[in-house]
């Protein structure tokens, strides 16, 4: 089998980056008219920002306003306002949903992709996938794209304006990435674009868990404070750009499946991606018998930067057992990543190992208050 490495065409991190949008674009061969996709905030944030840049490289462009969803509703209504203004390319500005629609808009009528993440909730950027959902929040499946943006490109100063819960959220999704990447190369389980992953990728995802423990707690003071540091260029670039290759060139497993049930339970429709998807790696790593070394190392990491680690974390702190049949059975779904796991695994495995993570959360919440 041959092994398959993806990436975004070009990667652009740094303080004020929006302003460089329009030489960005030039310089890669894109022209307008463009269409940004792009929700609330970033639209006020950014708005004289992009009529500068664009203007000055003489890209047209018209906005469209995020429906709130990545459906398939809202990727029809991207597509209609494109093809009204003629759009040569689709720009995405936003949070990972904003981005997913606009990628898979562009992908449908094959024009250039970029993407302006303005928080860092997500490694959705850089990879060629988008999670569909339905209108009110429910995962409904995953659509993969012929390639990657053409441009990413990260302002962390807009990063540092935003809500710290956002960035920890990013950090939950890149937590899991070491741990998934790694069960998929040791099962030779093919990653997400049909090949083995590279030593390069797995490199990468080692490297996004390194950065997310040396960084993460000097990062998110820097959200708080709304200032950019070294500590938060490299934990953005952990999240954005490591975790998004890691990822898609490695392999995804149980977290990401126990996620997709979890979404099940609309309870946790106000809990963010990464937030689930860090209870989710909980889980994996009790459902494959992790070492309590390692399980303790990530409960205090999460413990560190406001992760959750109970199913109350969540929205769960009731969890009837016909709620919790219908996430474990979401979460094994025949054609979801949990079954890249090296054993086979059955929905009451995956029941049992919820609520040992959850009680394993509880007691170590439990002795770490004890220990203030």
């Amino acid at each position: 089998m041959l092994s398959v490495f993806c990436s975004p065409s070009r990667y652009t991190q740094g303080k004020n980056a929006t302003a460089a949008l329009g030489v960005e674009m030039i310089g890669l061969g894109m022209s307008g008219p463009a269409l940004i996709v792009s929700s609330r905030s970033p639209i006020r944030l950014l708005s004289k920002t992009w009529k500068s840049t664009l203007t000055e490289a003489g890209v047209a462009y018209v906005v469209h306003a995020f429906g709130g969803e990545c459906s398939l509703a809202e990727i029809e209504r991207i597509k209609q306002v494109a093809n009204q203004h003629t759009s040569q390319v689709i720009i995405g500005a936003g949070g990972g949903k904003v981005l997913d629609a606009a990628r898979a808009a562009a992908a449908d009528l094959n024009l250039p992709c970029v993407n302006c993440p303005t928080v860092a909730s997500s490694d959705s950027p850089c990879s060629a996938l988008s999670v569909i959902y339905s209108e009110d929040g429910v995962v409904q499946g995953s659509r993969f794209h012929r390639k990657n943006a053409d441009l990413v490109l990260v302002d962390t100063q807009v990063i540092a304006q935003s809500p710290p819960r956002l960035l920890v959220a990013g950090m939950g999704d890149a937590l899991a990435t070491w741990f998934e990447a790694k069960t998929c190369v040791d099962g030779g389980i093919k990653n997400l674009r049909g090949g083995l992953s590279t030593q390069s990728a797995l490199a990468l995802a080692k490297l996004c868990y390194q950065i997310l423990l040396a960084d993460g707690a000097d990062a998110l003071r820097s959200v708080q404070t709304q200032v950019v540091t070294p500590a938060l260029e490299r934990l953005v670039e952990a999240s954005t750009l490591l975790s998004g290759i890691g990822f898609e060139s490695s392999g995804l497993a149980a977290a990401h499946a126990i996620h997709n049930g979890l979404t099940m339970a609309k309870a946790t429709h106000a809990y963010l991606h990464g937030e689930k998807v860090a209870f989710g790696l909980l889980t994996q790593l009790v459902l494959e018998g992790q070492p309590r070394a390692v399980l303790h190392r990530v409960l205090s990491f999460a413990t560190e930067v406001g992760l959750p680690i109970t199913l109350s974390d969540i929205g769960l702190a009731e969890l009837p057992t016909d709620e919790l049949q219908k996430i474990v059975i979401r979460a094994t779904d025949e054609n979801d990543t949990i079954h890249n796991e090296p054993f086979a695994v059955r929905p009451d495995m995956v029941a049992d190992a919820i609520m040992a993570a959850d009680a394993m959360g509880r007691a170590w919440r439990q002795d770490h208050r004890s220990q203030e």
